[in-house]
């Protein structure tokens, strides 16, 4: 079902999908190719799963959920992801090399890609088996007289979880483990561009842990109708999706006649906010790297930078210095921190924006087409563009590539008001020598999170999300671990 390459690390996943406990291909044998984005070669290849075999996988996901005791007994959810995390532990380095094949992430930055997501699995089972599920309120005062009150925490149902390619396996862990764990059954459908990402995951659990049939399947599919048939199945209780605003807002159609619980991690185009007494030596090179590192293709990161008037040539000269000594190249060089773009698609569209944000007044400062030597695989120079118009189309759209727009401005309020332009309210940053002056700016900021002088808000202990077309909920911290449960507030008489 795999194949290798010894010569360069490239390895193929598991062909095969999981549903109601059995790995298997689709009934009439249908693949699709796999493309390595950084040959343009086929790497391998997956099944090409069709909307009965999502039907099937969701009717297995609500019989385990409807007749089995998985939603209620914690200790065993408990074992099965201590086992998972230490199945996925073994397999750590093939989904490293699986990963940086279908991704082309470069081998060097596969911890936030393999490592931080297999511990994760660890985190979410601890959290699961100490949280409170059956909570005491105490007595309250009602129009009937006192009354005792107890919230209960009851899982949701049937999850959907549908992912993208852009860290495929941590998505697929992080939308799935902390609903498994709060005990709802789960059907994942992962990325086209990605498919070995879930398919291997269903592999690991079917293989190596006692996770009963039906309470974790994969759907692995090339076909856009599967994603959409598990958003729109009426068995299914909740979707939780991360991915583009546009596949969002159709996630959200497709659920409102069945008013389906809803989460969603929608894109960003985060701003930068460099205020006019901040250490650019320290802040800039950093924002450099940032949006270069996984190709720019991250909708958190701070894709555009503001910068004083007062200061703006001396914060390009640094921008444009680390953009252009950035190591770019084969993904299993350990020294390159870029590799290409996922696909010839998106690295079309990225260079398609650049040449719009050229021909709308921006300047080229560096970048803008492919590096020299890397015409094979789809590539894209750290590009910076200076002069950016605000309101222009480079500004506004979120690009998923190594682009850094660069907004001058006069006052500190004109700032907050540029990097609140947006229908985006993902995240933001502001950097300052004055912290509590940072923090101020950071509190104005109309996002899910900001971070202030090279702090970091993201983390499995604390909220994730966005405010405004960024998204919907939280996932990470204990909300992040609630949106996966249903509240039931019970009444008895007092004491």
């Amino acid at each position: 079902m795999t194949t290798v390459h010894s010569d360069s690390g490239v390895l193929a996943g598991d062909e095969r999908m999981l549903i109601d406990g059995e790995l298997q291909l689709t009934g009439s044998g249908a693949m699709f190719d796999v493309i390595n984005p950084a040959t343009e070669e086929v790497a391998g290849r997956a099944t090409d799963g069709t909307t009965d075999d999502m039907a099937r996988a969701v009717g297995a996901a609500r019989r385990a959920f409807d007749t089995t005791d998985w939603s209620r007994d914690v200790e065993f959810r408990y074992h099965c992801l201590t086992q998972l995390h230490a199945a996925l532990e073994r397999n750590t380095e093939r989904l490293r090399r699986v990963i940086v094949t279908e991704v082309g992430c470069p081998i060097s930055l596969t911890g936030s890609q393999v490592d931080s997501p297999v511990e994760e699995v660890a985190h979410w089972a601890e959290v699961g088996r100490s949280f409170e599920y059956l909570q005491d309120t105490g007595v309250h005062d009602s129009q009937a007289g006192p009354s005792r009150r107890l919230i209960h925490y009851d899982a949701v149902g049937v999850v959907g979880a549908i992912t993208p390619w852009n860290v495929p396996l941590y998505l697929n862990i992080a939308e799935t483990t902390p609903a498994l764990m709060a005990g709802n059954t789960v059907v994942l459908k992962p990325a086209q561009l990605t498919p070995w990402a879930g398919s291997e995951l269903g592999r690991i659990v079917a293989e190596e842990t006692d996770i009963p049939p039906g309470v974790f399947n994969v759907v692995v599919s090339n076909a856009n109708e599967v994603g959409a048939a598990l958003s729109a199945d009426p068995r299914v209780d909740m979707i939780t999706f991360t991915g583009s605003t546009a596949t969002g807002r159709a996630i959200l159609a497709a659920g409102a006649p069945t008013v389906k619980k809803t989460l969603l991690e929608l894109g960003g185009k985060s701003a930068h906010i460099v205020l006019d007494d901040a250490d650019l030596t320290a802040a800039l090179p950093m924002a450099a790297m940032l949006a270069c590192i996984m190709s720019g293709q991250s909708c958190v990161l701070p894709s555009r930078i503001l910068l004083p008037r007062s200061r703006y040539d001396e914060g390009l000269a640094i921008l444009q210095a680390t953009m252009e000594g950035f190591p770019v190249g084969d993904p299993w060089a350990t020294q390159n921190l870029q590799g290409p773009q996922i696909s010839k698609g998106q690295q079309d569209k990225v260079l398609g924006l650049i040449a719009d944000g050229v021909a709308s007044g921006a300047r080229l400062v560096t970048g803008g087409g492919i590096p020299e030597g890397l015409e094979k695989g789809y590539y894209v120079q750290p590009t910076l563009l200076a002069d950016v118009d605000p309101d222009s189309r480079v500004a506004q759209e979120e690009i998923f590539g190594p682009v850094l727009c660069v907004i001058p401005y006069d006052t500190q309020d004109e700032a907050i008001a540029i990097a609140n332009n947006s229908i985006y309210g993902l995240s933001g940053q502001v950097s300052s020598a004055d912290e509590d002056r940072a923090l101020q700016v950071a509190l104005r900021l109309r996002t899910g999170s900001a971070n202030i002088n090279g702090g970091q808000h993201f983390g499995l202990t604390s909220p994730f999300g966005g405010t405004k077309q960024s998204g919907l909920g939280r996932r990470n911290g204990l909300h992040g671990f609630e949106e996966y449960l249903e509240i039931k507030t019970l009444g008895l008489p007092p004491a």
